[in-house]
C-alpha cells in the first residue's frame, strides 16, 4: 500500500509552519459503490487522506480548502488556537481511527469558519462512510443525519451544482441519507421530487437509484406502522 501513497510538503495557512501532507496516487482501483455514493477501492481508501492537518498547531481542512483560508478566519483560528498545546502527526499511513480524527478535526474548523453549508455536509458524509467501514452502526447513524441536514440547508441557499452534483443527483442523495438515517416519510418526498423530475430522465442511473429507493423506503415505513399498530393491540 505504501506505493500508493507520497508526501508532499506544504506550509500551514495558520501557523506558516511546514510539514508534510500525505495523498494518494490515482491509480488506486474501484471495487464498487453504496446507493449514497460511498466508493469502495482496493488496496488503500483514499477518504482517509482527503484532510490534511498540521502537527504543529492542529489545524485541519480538506485539501482544497486548506490554503484558501481567509485573512479574517486565519485570525479567528489563530486566537482560538493560541497557547493551546498540539502533539498530532497524522502524515504517512493513516488508520481509520486516525482518519476519524481527522475529519472531525475539520468540521470543528469548517463551522469555526462558517465554510459553505455542502462542504460541511461532505465532511460529515465521509466521516458516515468511514464509520460504516468501522461498522459503527450508531456513529454512522448520526453523521450521515447530519450530512443530510446540511445538504438539505445547501440545496435551498447555494447555486448549483452542489459539491459538484446536479440538482436531481443531489436530491437524490438527500434522500438516501434520509432514508438510511430512518426518516423515511421525508426521505419518500426527495425521492418523488426525483422520480417526477423531467431532468432526471437525462439521468437515467439517479432515476433507476430513486425509484429502488422510493420502494425500500415505502415497505420500511410501512412495516413500522404495523409494528406500532401491533404493540398498540397489545396494550388494549
Amino acid at each position: 500500500m505504501t506505493e500508493l501513497l507520497y508526501n508532499v510538503d506544504k506550509t500551514c495557512s495558520i501557523c506558516e509552519k511546514e510539514f508534510q501532507a500525505t495523498k494518494v496516487r490515482t491509480r488506486i482501483i474501484k471495487l464498487k459503490q453504496d446507493n449514497d455514493f460511498c466508493t469502495y477501492y482496493q488496496d488503500v481508501n483514499p477518504y482517509y487522506y482527503t484532510v490534511w492537518v498540521c502537527p504543529h498547531c492542529g489545524y485541519a481542512a480538506q485539501e482544497s480548502h486548506f490554503s484558501q483560508v481567509s485573512s479574517a478566519n486565519k485570525d479567528k483560528i489563530s486566537r482560538f488556537l493560541a497557547g493551546k498545546e498540539v502533539k498530532i502527526n497524522l502524515s504517512g499511513s493513516r488508520t481509520r481511527s486516525q482518519a476519524v480524527t481527522a475529519y472531525k478535526l475539520a468540521i470543528y474548523f469548517a463551522e469555526m469558519e462558517g465554510l459553505a453549508l455542502s462542504e460541511v455536509a461532505g465532511l460529515y458524509l465521509r466521516l458516515g462512510w468511514l464509520y460504516r467501514e468501522g461498522e459503527q452502526v450508531e456513529e454512522e447513524r448520526l453523521a450521515l443525519a447530519k450530512a443530510a441536514d446540511y445538504f438539505e440547508k445547501a440545496l435551498f441557499k447555494e447555486r448549483l451544482p452542489i459539491g459538484g452534483m446536479s440538482e436531481v443527483a443531489i436530491t437524490y442523495l438527500i434522500g438516501e441519507l434520509l432514508r438510511r438515517t430512518n426518516r423515511y416519510e421525508q426521505a419518500l418526498l426527495y425521492f418523488s421530487k426525483v422520480v417526477s423530475s423531467p431532468q432526471a430522465k437525462m439521468e437515467r442511473r439517479i432515476l433507476d437509484m430513486a425509484r429502488d429507493a422510493w420502494h425500500e423506503a415505502r415497505e420500511s415505513k410501512n412495516q413500522i406502522a404495523a409494528s406500532d399498530s401491533a404493540d398498540a393491540d397489545k396494550d388494549i
